[in-house]
Order: structure tokens, then C-alpha cells, then sequence
């Protein structure tokens, strides 16, 4: 049997704020945003490439507060590119870190062990590795 991830809930304060983000600075396309009724909003966005996405929105997370989602991950092909669009777009995000010894450094040392991090508006925090193939 498959079984797949496919969203994420992500809480945050500000609707509208989170959504700029993940949409403008990440560049998340927006799937949805629908108001179901009063204080019940539902938006989904996702990463480009992305099997998964993300839910934002009102209503949608009575038991988590904003900013509490820690460690979310991103995968991309070459972690320098994606910190140097990260910066373009606005996003606050750190410097190139390696966590680790790659097994297999040739061709891509940054391989699996190369990694960015950044945090939403609220604080939910999300690193970004690089790995460009998968075996």
C-alpha cells in the first residue's frame, strides 16, 4: 500500500500576512482560499514541485498556536540557489550550514547534508536541503 503525505497545517495569526508570504516570498502557489463561513477560512498552498501542500486559515487549528510548528522541511536540488531566491524575495533565511559528513560527497558535497533555514511571520520554522538526486 502507498501512502502518501499531502497537507500540512500550518497555525498562524494573520491569515492574509501568512499568506503573502508563502505565496510572495516562497512562491507556494495558492490552490484555494475558501470561506467556509464566519471564522472558518481555509487556504492551501504549495511548493513548487510539491506532492504535499500547506492549510492556513481560520478555524482550521483550535489546539495549536501560531508559531509552535517547528522543523518543517523543504528539499531542493542546490541549497545555494535556493537561499539566494530566498534573499531576493525578502525572506530573512541563514547561511549555507552542512549538519553532518556526506557519505557520498562527489559530485555534490552540499548533498543530503547541506541545509537552510528560515521561520514564517509567526515563527514556525523551516530548514531547506539540498539534495539533487534521489538513488
Amino acid at each position: 500500500m502507498k501512502w502518501t503525505l499531502e497537507v500540512v497545517i500550518i497555525p498562524v495569526s494573520d491569515v492574509e500576512r501568512a499568506k503573502g508570504f508563502y505565496s510572495e516570498k516562497l512562491g507556494f502557489a495558492v490552490d484555494h482560499d475558501t470561506k467556509i463561513n464566519e471564522g472558518n477560512r481555509i487556504v492551501q498552498l504549495t511548493p513548487p514541485g510539491s506532492g504535499c501542500s500547506i492549510v492556513i486559515g481560520e478555524g482550521v487549528v483550535p489546539d495549536m498556536a501560531p508559531g509552535s510548528l517547528k522543523g518543517l522541511q523543504l528539499v531542493v536540488p542546490d541549497v545555494t540557489q535556493a537561499r539566494a531566491e530566498l534573499l531576493e524575495r525578502g525572506v530573512e533565511v541563514s547561511e549555507v550550514q552542512i549538519l553532518g559528513e556526506n557519505p557520498h560527497p562527489v559530485p555534490q558535497p552540499l548533498d543530503n547534508v547541506g541545509f537552510v533555514f528560515f521561520a514564517d511571520p509567526d515563527g514556525n520554522s523551516w530548514a531547506v536541503q539540498q539534495i539533487s538526486s534521489r538513488a
